[in-house]
Order: structure tokens, then C-alpha cells, then sequence
């Protein structure tokens, strides 16, 4: 009798146990309640003082408050941001090391980069996009051009004399340096950096003439006037710099770049454990205070499914690659 009430239990138990996982299935993040009970990592792959930075640090600052839990920055630099993604794709998919990848490390290095250790549609779980950011061209003060149009001017004047940073090879403001000289034709010297925060310590000394950057970066600089302000990369002014035209309007026909930083994790990252992340960075984005934040330093925040996010590195990846076959950048120059 005793072993018929044991197994009567067991069989009991067992369906407990089996409707249980079938909520789960049916429940996204069910399983999930007691993430994150351990420190989030959130890798940033350039060095300090860049956009992908500024952003980081402001998501980790106001996720850790919203969770009681740390998320702790880790500035992992080099290879134009192909070290950081790298960590990343190694890392177990738990959720508990995440990147913030950007345009370059995501869609324009695996043209660059031909072999390149990692495929981002392959090997990464895109979570969300978060924000996009235009760039800004930025000079020493000592440059003696006040906007995009006198630069050009000047750099016809001066070819391969003056020089601009970028966060490395393949990285965004290496881009935008070279669709300018492509688009304006003239020629200007490229100095790589291991991220933009380096290129611009080296502009306020006066080591280099120019800088493509991130607004965030470069905010209290220009208000500060230690930089100078030439040119906006995208296709409208921004609220930060509305005295600053944009280059296109500066008489670059067709120029236009625009940055987007979006969150990823390894490619095995389970699909409930990605809706959960999704939605806590949804909920820090839209927190009033952090967005009024980001918006002033000049960053637009954009949030989308996952599935939305994944859609648009495919297409930006096929974009970028046309456009930097039909400018003959290269990796290194």
C-alpha cells in the first residue's frame, strides 16, 4: 500500500513538474524571475570618452538603479571594435555578458574586414537598437575654417596636410572621413586611433586638425569652445547644435551618415532570456529623466523587437557594403 501511495505521489509530482515547463514554454521569461541575480557585464568596444561610451555608461547607470543589481561598463578597445564583439560571441549565453554594438563593428567591418573572426547575423543575438546618433566634424580652434564649406576650401588648398582621427580603421568616423574626401574631393590624412576618445585627446592638444565624433563626446567641448563645430554627418541640424549646418547643406550633395548603437548577446541566447533584456532596456530608454538625457547629449533613442533589429543589420550590412565598394575604402591606409 505504502509503495502504491509513493508512486501515486511521483506521478503527481511529475505532472506538476510537466505543466510547469509547458507555462514556461508559453510564457516568456516565466522560468526567468530571478534574473539578474548575479553583475550584468556590458561590454563597450572602444576606449573611453566615445558615443558608444557615453551611451553605455548612461544605460548601465540607470539599468543598475532600476534593478538593484550592477551593470558594470567594460571599455574592451581595438581592431576598430572587433575585440569587444569577439569577447562577446565566446561568452556563455546567459545574458549576463551583453554589447553595445554600433554601425561600424556591426555592419560596415565585415566588408572591411574580409576575415573578420565573427558574422554578426551569425554569431550574435541582436536585442534591440537603442539609439541613433548623427556625427559632428570637429576642429582644433586654431584651424582657420568656421564651417564644412571653408574646410573644403582650405583642404583643396592643402591636400593630405590636414589630418583627421578616427576610433580605428573600418570605425564610423573613418567612414565619414572618407565618403567626405570622396564626395568633396580632396584629401585629407587618416590617423587611426583604438577608439575616439584617444583621436580627441589628441585634438585638443592640437596634434590633429579634425575629428568626426559622436555629439555626445563632443558636447562640452564646443560649448567650452576648446573644439569647434564644422558640420553635422546627418541629413537634418540637431537640437544640441542648431547654428551648425549639416556638410550636405554645406554643398556636399548625397552626404549622409547617421549612427546606430543597438544591444546584442551571444547567438545561443535563449529567446525568453532576450524578451526579458529587451524589456528592461525598454523600460530604462523610457524612463523620462534618462531620455530628456540622451536627447539633450544629442542621441535619438530607437527601440525595436528583436526581430526588427536583426532586419535592419541585414539591410544596413548590404548598404554599407555597396557604398564602401563604390568609395574604395579599405581597412587600412
Amino acid at each position: 500500500m505504502r509503495n502504491l501511495q509513493i508512486g501515486a505521489a511521483a506521478r503527481l509530482w511529475r505532472r506538476v513538474f510537466l505543466c510547469a515547463a509547458a507555462w514556461t514554454a508559453i510564457v516568456p521569461g516565466t522560468f526567468a524571475q530571478d534574473y539578474p541575480n548575479k553583475a550584468i557585464r556590458l561590454i563597450i568596444p572602444f576606449a573611453p570618452g566615445g558615443t558608444n561610451d557615453v551611451i553605455g555608461r548612461l544605460m548601465a547607470a540607470k539599468l543598475s538603479e532600476i534593478l538593484g543589481q550592477q551593470v558594470v561598463p567594460d571599455n574592451r578597445a581595438g581592431a576598430g571594435g572587433t575585440v569587444g564583439i569577439e569577447l562577446v560571441v565566446k561568452t556563455p549565453p546567459d545574458g549576463y555578458n551583453l554589447v553595445i554594438g554600433n554601425i561600424a563593428t556591426l555592419a560596415i567591418n565585415p566588408t572591411l574586414y574580409p576575415k573578420l573572426s565573427y558574422d554578426p547575423l551569425r554569431d550574435l543575438q541582436p536585442v534591440t537598437l537603442i539609439a541613433k546618433v548623427p556625427q559632428v566634424l570637429v576642429a582644433h580652434p586654431s584651424l582657420p575654417a568656421k564651417n564644412a564649406r571653408e574646410l573644403i576650401a582650405l583642404a583643396k588648398t592643402r591636400p593630405a596636410e590636414l589630418a583627421y582621427g578616427s576610433g580605428g580603421n573600418g570605425s564610423g568616423a573613418h567612414v565619414s572621413g572618407e565618403m567626405l574626401k570622396m564626395l568633396a574631393k580632396i584629401n585629407l590624412t587618416h590617423i587611426p586611433y583604438k577608439g575616439v576618445g584617444p583621436a580627441q585627446i589628441d585634438l585638443l592638444a592640437g596634434q590633429i586638425q579634425l575629428v568626426f565624433a559622436g555629439v555626445p563626446s563632443v558636447v562640452p567641448y564646443v560649448k567650452t569652445g576648446r573644439l569647434r563645430a564644422l558640420g553635422i554627418t546627418g541629413p537634418k541640424r540637431v537640437v544640441t547644435f542648431p547654428e551648425v549646418p549639416t556638410i550636405a547643406e554645406s554643398g556636399v550633395a548625397g552626404y549622409e551618415y547617421v549612427a546606430w548603437f543597438g544591444l546584442l548577446g551571444p547567438a545561443a541566447l535563449p529567446a525568453s532570456r532576450v524578451a526579458q533584456i529587451q524589456s528592461l532596456f525598454a523600460q530604462t530608454v523610457n524612463r523620462p529623466e534618462l531620455r530628456k538625457r540622451l536627447e539633450l547629449e544629442g542621441v535619438e533613442p530607437q527601440l525595436t523587437a528583436p526581430q526588427q533589429f536583426r532586419a535592419t543589420l541585414a539591410a544596413e550590412t548590404v548598404r554599407w557594403k555597396k557604398i564602401i565598394e563604390a568609395a574604395g575604402i579599405k581597412a587600412a591606409d
